[in-house]
C-alpha cells in the first residue's frame, strides 16, 4: 500500500454528527430557499443551437429522427435536452457537495431490472450522462420532469405540486437513514419488489402487472420479438429505419471486422468469470439499431448470439458514449473510454448491474455494453397508459431511488445536514419544477419554430 493510501485509512473521519454539522452549516451560505430560484441567464444559449452541436457528431441520417421525438411532446423534448439543462444549471449556485450524479434524472429514467441473482430491483436505468456532480442537480431534473411528465399526462397543477412534495419529502428521509447506516450495509441496500409493492399500497394489481412483464422480458422473449427464422436459422428482422442491417460500418470496415475488433477492445473489460460464460457463445447477426430520445444518432448495434442451442439466446446492445453533458461545467472524467465512465457510474450508483457490463473502443468511437431488455420494466408515461393519481407514490419511490444513488456515491450526512428535517427544500424545489417547466415549453417552442422554418430536418416517423 503506497503512503498517500496508508495515510488515508490511518486518519481519523469526521463523525456522522460532524458531517451534518458542516453540511447544515452550509445553509448559511445558500439558503435552502435559494434552491427554488430559476432565471435564465442573460446570455443563455439558444437551445436549438445546443442541439444542433449535439447533432454534429451523431449519424446524420438519424437526427431528424431525434427531432421527431422531442417535439411529440414538452416532456419528451426534456428527456432529450440534457445538454440545455445541464448548462441552465450551471449558472445556479450549488452547496458544493458532490455525488456520482445521473446527470439525466427524469422520471422515465427509473424502473426495475434484473440483479445478478435474478431478482427484481427498482432504480436508476440509464447511465449515459454520469459523471461526479452536484447532487442538487439531479434532484432539480427530477422535479422539472414531475411538472412536465404531469403536465402531458393531464394532471393538475396541485397534483404536480403533490408529486414533487413526495419525492423531496422521500428524498430528504431515506438520505437520513443512509446517513446513520454502516458503509458494507449501505453498499448492499437495494429497493426490491416487495419494497415497490408496499411503496404503492393501492395500486397494488397495476404495479404486479408491471413487475410480471419486466420479469418476463427474457432473452427468450427478445428472441420471438426482434428475430425472423430465414433458411432454418434465426435472423434479427429488418425495421428500417429503426434495426438495419449493414454490410459496413460508417468507418468502411465489414461488420465482421468490426466486431473482431469491438470484442478484442471489450472482452478485457469483463470480470474473468464472464469470460468464461460469454466464450460459450457464437455471433449469429448484428444489426444497428435507433434507440431513446435524447440518444438518437449515436451509434448503437444489437448483437444476437447463441450458445449450446437455438434456445440459449444472449442479445447485447453496444451503445456509443460520448462525453457527458455535464462535463463542460464541473470536471472531465478521469476515465480516457467513456463507454468505462458510464460503466464505472453504473457500478457505483446502481448497486446490481448487468453481468455482461463493460466497454472498449473501436476507430476512436466508445462504447458499453449491457444486454438487452434484461428483464427491465417500468411505468410507461403515456396518456392513457398511466393513472395519474398513482403520479405522487411512484415519485415518491423515485425520490427514494435517488437517495440511495447519492447516499452510495456521496456524504449522505452532509447532505441530510443541508436538507434537514423542515419542508423549505421542498418548497424551494415546487417553486424551482414550475419555473423550469415554463422553461422547458419556452424551447420546445423554439425547435417547433425551428422545424416551420426549415431549420432543422424531422422525420416524418418518430416510432
Amino acid at each position: 500500500m503506497n503512503e498517500t493510501l496508508l495515510h488515508h485509512f490511518q486518519t481519523r473521519q469526521p463523525s456522522i454528527k460532524e458531517r451534518i454539522a458542516t453540511g447544515k452549516k452550509l445553509r448559511e451560505k445558500f439558503p435552502r430557499i435559494n434552491q427554488g430560484d430559476y432565471k435564465p441567464a442573460a446570455n443563455r444559449v439558444d437551445p436549438v443551437t445546443i442541439l444542433e452541436e449535439q447533432a454534429k457528431t451523431r449519424l446524420q441520417e438519424l437526427v431528424p429522427i431525434r427531432y421527431a421525438r422531442m417535439l411529440s411532446s414538452p416532456f419528451a423534448f426534456l428527456r432529450g435536452s440534457a445538454a440545455i439543462m445541464a448548462a441552465d444549471l450551471a449558472t445556479s449556485e450549488r452547496t458544493g457537495i458532490i455525488v456520482q450524479a445521473c446527470g439525466d434524472m427524469h422520471v422515465a429514467n427509473f424502473g426495475v431490472f434484473a440483479s445478478a441473482e435474478r431478482n427484481l430491483i427498482f432504480g436508476i436505468n440509464d447511465f449515459d450522462e454520469t459523471l461526479p456532480g452536484p447532487w442538487e442537480w439531479d434532484l432539480k431534473r427530477l422535479v422539472a420532469s414531475i411538472v412536465t411528465s404531469g403536465r402531458y399526462l393531464g394532471a393538475n397543477e396541485d397534483l404536480c405540486k403533490e408529486g414533487i412534495m413526495a419525492a423531496v419529502r422521500s428524498y430528504r428521509k431515506r438520505m437520513k437513514e443512509y446517513a446513520y447506516i454502516g458503509s458494507l450495509e449501505l453498499n448492499y441496500t437495494n429497493i426490491d419488489e416487495k419494497d415497490v409493492l408496499k411503496a404503492m399500497p393501492t395500486h397494488q394489481k397495476r404495479i404486479k402487472k408491471l413487475l410480471e412483464k419486466a420479469r418476463n422480458k427474457t432473452q427468450m422473449q427478445v428472441l420471438g420479438k426482434l428475430t425472423d427464422i430465414i433458411d432454418d436459422k434465426y435472423r434479427l428482422h429488418d425495421d428500417p429505419p429503426f434495426i438495419v442491417h449493414e454490410t459496413h460500418t460508417k468507418s468502411g470496415r465489414t461488420i465482421e471486422e468490426a466486431m473482431d475488433l469491438w470484442l478484442g477492445s471489450y472482452f478485457p473489460s469483463l470480470l474473468d468469470d464472464r469470460k468464461a460464460l460469454l466464450s460459450h457463445y457464437r455471433i449469429v447477426d448484428v444489426a444497428r439499431k435507433v434507440v431513446g430520445v435524447g440518444s438518437v444518432g449515436t451509434r448503437c448495434w444489437i448483437i444476437f448470439l447463441a450458445g449450446n442451442h437455438n434456445k440459449d439466446p444472449l442479445f447485447l446492445q453496444v451503445k456509443e458514449a460520448n462525453a457527458s453533458v455535464l462535463e463542460p461545467f464541473v470536471s472531465r472524467s478521469v476515465y480516457k473510454n467513456h463507454g468505462e465512465r458510464v460503466v464505472a457510474g453504473q457500478r457505483l450508483i446502481q448497486g446490481a448491474p448487468d453481468i455482461f457490463l463493460g466497454w472498449g473502443e473501436q476507430d476512436g468511437i466508445h462504447y458499453y455494453v449491457r444486454q438487452l431488455r434484461d428483464m427491465k420494466g417500468g411505468i410507461e408515461f403515456e396518456p392513457g397508459k398511466v393513472d395519474i393519481e398513482e403520479l405522487p407514490p411512484y415519485y415518491e419511490l423515485c425520490g427514494w431511488a435517488l437517495a440511495l444513488a447519492h447516499a452510495k456515491s456521496g456524504d449522505a450526512a452532509m447532505i441530510t445536514g443541508y436538507v434537514g428535517n423542515s419542508g423549505e427544500l421542498d418548497e424551494a424545489m415546487v417553486n424551482f419544477a414550475v419555473a423550469y417547466a415554463s422553461q422547458n415549453e419556452k424551447d420546445y417552442n423554439a425547435l417547433v419554430a425551428a422545424k416551420k422554418m426549415g431549420r432543422i430536418n424531422v422525420a416524418s416517423e418518430a416510432k
